[in-house]
């Protein structure tokens, strides 16, 4: 950078400006040392699901995101404590909205079944049924050690506009301690068993 000279018509005015220009400087420079790197992002993964020829197999099914509230819209993971207060766990977070990776997540869950096809309604792919959801619990129970998924899911026939079926699922998995790596595995775990539930669930035609 080229230093440039200022000029005044007297006094101590120049010395001034530049000790501020340096104070500002170096304020800058002590703010931009501070940054924090970003938390660690944690995935969520799709189990491989033994494909079952019920009713269903063969069809098409649409899978919407899935509906939660405000706590598990964002990407952080969620704990409860004994009196049922919310927090975050800090230096932690999903790779993305938490709806959106577990939609993305059912998708290939069915995909991997191959006996039921699905597909986001993005996709434009006109589907013989819809499968609404509902992200009940997705997070540590600290009381109880434990990662809780919980999904309430129904069947829609497009055609006819009728509920087929609904359910609520659930699985809790042990957590060995409250870091975030440690979570992160056992709601990953949980949630694996709540898809291939539903993905059963959906091929059987329940």
């Amino acid at each position: 950078m080229r230093a440039v000279r200022l000029q005044a018509s007297g006094g101590h005015r120049p010395c001034r400006a530049v000790f501020m220009f340096a104070l500002l400087a170096s304020g800058l420079a002590g703010l931009g040392g501070c940054s924090s790197p970003p938390a660690p992002a944690f995935d969520l993964t799709a189990p491989g699901a033994p494909g079952r020829h019920g009713p269903l197999a063969g069809r098409q099914v649409v899978v919407p995101e899935p509906s939660a509230i405000q706590p598990f819209e964002a990407q952080l993971i969620v704990a409860r404590d004994a009196a049922n207060s919310i927090s975050y766990l800090p230096g932690a977070q999903w790779a993305d909205r938490l709806p959106r990776l577990v939609q993305a997540r059912l998708v290939q869950t069915f995909e991997n079944a191959s006996a039921v096809r699905a597909s986001r309604p993005a996709e434009g792919v006109v589907g013989d049924y819809q499968l609404n959801s509902a992200i009940r619990a997705f997070q540590l129970d600290g009381p109880r050690s434990e990662a809780l998924v919980e999904m309430s899911v129904n069947l829609v026939d497009l055609k006819s506009g009728k509920l087929v079926s609904s359910r609520i699922v659930s699985r809790r998995v042990p957590v060995a301690d409250s870091s975030g790596p440690a979570v992160a595995q056992a709601l990953d775990r949980a949630l694996s068993g709540v898809m291939l539930d539903i993905v059963r669930w959906v091929g059987g035609g329940r």
